[in-house]
């Protein structure tokens, strides 16, 4: 992901003319295969938001791992 000049640039998906999703103001109903891709999308760009946090913050992303660690450890199935 190249980096950009200015922080708060929105996404390209966000800019007024490229959404490739038809606006939804009929309030049709929307397939199961849109929902899953909008989703599929939605949770890609935050798994790389976690790893862009991971990599930028190291000290806090080693911190949240072994506090999962050891949630895990202590669970009882």
């Amino acid at each position: 992901m190249p980096d950009r000049k200015f922080r708060d640039d929105p996404s390209p998906r966000a800019w007024p003319g490229t959404n490739p999703e038809p606006d939804r103001a009929d309030g049709a109903e929307e397939s199961d295969a849109e929902r899953r891709r909008r989703r599929a999308r939605f949770l890609r760009d935050l798994a790389e938001a976690r790893e862009l946090r991971d990599r930028v913050q190291p000290r806090r992303a080693k911190t949240a791992r072994l506090r999962h660690a050891m949630r895990m450890r202590t669970f009882r199935w």
